[in-house]
């Protein structure tokens, strides 16, 4: 019996090797083209490997290396390094801002098709920009010094855009008749304008100007147009709070809370805590520019339900009180506020470009 196995194993070998030899069977399948694998982000490094551009204060590591393909720090956003937060809280935010508007809309059963409802539409596209243009420049920055200057200054232009918007939903929502009549109206659509401007141009310049170690009159540079901007922004807000009924102005307890989360996040932006107290245990999570972002987020959010409560409440005056003529221009002055601001950051893109050619041996 095994002789009968063995004798048809060896006729199946025989006949297996006959058909390998045929040349049909012998040529060997076509390969299929192997896949592009994605780049990989490098490790991060410690702050003494990067130049000192690209340096926070107090913040020892967790630095990308720069030089990298655009697509490494894109794919970043998934990699663990000190602008991850920064990143994400703004990356977030916009979806969320977007589904709440969406709530409110819905369950007001109204649009935003008539004039009345610009300045809202504006606020809208203003506080998205802002939070565009941020989580470009936090994640991208690193690609190079020239990509590091461009993309703050892109910042800068979303900061002022946000500023402006805000600064017309206030005026067309917020503001009432004894605000008006105190003069503070008839100057607040151009100074808004002119500061929002300001703003970015002198954050552009400290920017491009001056080197690290920071002197201080680069944070006041930055900090008085932006200070002057938002306590003319937020005026008709600040009289309404102090003067109005807080127990049949359900809008009221909103605007105070964009007012303190913004005054949180102007303390954050400004002072390097905690990790003043705690050098190189906040580098991923807990420094003062991601907590900056958090108290920015919450103003937003309470802002816009307060800016929502408003629009309701006064749409079928708005028409009446201001007039459909300056509601247009307003809206025509908030795309030459972009303009001017897109135009500043490329002149100053352009200078600093200028600069580092200059500085290359």
């Amino acid at each position: 019996m095994s002789t009968v196995v063995l004798q048809r194993l060896s006729m199946l070998s025989l006949t297996v090797k006959q058909l390998g030899s045929l040349p049909c069977l012998s040529t060997s399948l076509p390969t299929l083209p192997s896949l592009p694998s994605l780049p990989t982000p490098k490790p991060t490094v410690s702050a003494s490997d990067v130049p000192s551009l690209f340096r926070e204060p107090y913040i020892l590591s967790g630095y990308r290396p720069m030089g990298q393909a655009w697509k490494c720090y894109f794919l970043s956003t998934f990699q663990w390094h000190n602008e991850l937060m920064n990143v994400w809280t703004h990356l977030l935010a916009a979806p969320v801002l977007l589904l709440r508007c969406w709530a409110l809309l819905s369950g007001n059963g109204r649009t935003l098709l008539d004039v009345s409802a610009l300045p809202l539409a504006l606020y809208l596209l203003s506080t998205l920009t802002y939070l565009a243009c941020s989580v470009a420049a936090h994640l991208l920055q690193s690609h190079s010094e020239l990509a590091h200057y461009s993309l703050f200054f892109l910042d800068y232009v979303g900061v002022a855009v946000y500023q402006y918007g805000c600064a017309l939903a206030h005026y067309f929502y917020c503001s009432d008749a004894a605000w008006r009549d105190i003069g503070v109206g008839a100057v607040f659509l151009p100074g808004a304008a002119l500061l929002a401007w300001l703003s970015c141009t002198c954050c552009c310049f400290a920017k491009a100007h001056y080197r690290r170690p920071y002197p201080l009159r680069r944070k006041i540079c930055q900090l008085i147009p932006t200070s002057l901007a938002f306590l003319l922004d937020v005026s008709p807000v600040v009289h309404r709070l102090v003067t109005g009924n807080w127990e049949q102005d359900s809008a009221l307890p909103f605007h105070a809370g964009q007012v303190a989360f913004f005054l949180l996040a102007a303390f954050f932006f400004s002072h390097p805590f905690p990790e003043c107290f705690l050098s190189g245990h906040c580098d991923i999570i807990g420094h003062a520019h991601q907590v900056f972002h958090l108290f920015l987020v919450l103003c937003t959010m309470c802002q816009l339900e307060a800016l929502f409560k408003d629009f309701v409440a006064q749409r079928e005056v708005i028409l009446e009180v201001h007039g459909e003529g300056l509601i247009a221009g307003a809206g025509v002055s908030f795309f030459v506020l972009v303009l001017c601001c897109l135009a500043t950051a490329v002149w100053m893109h352009r200078t600093v470009q200028k600069q580092l050619k200059m500085r290359q041996p």
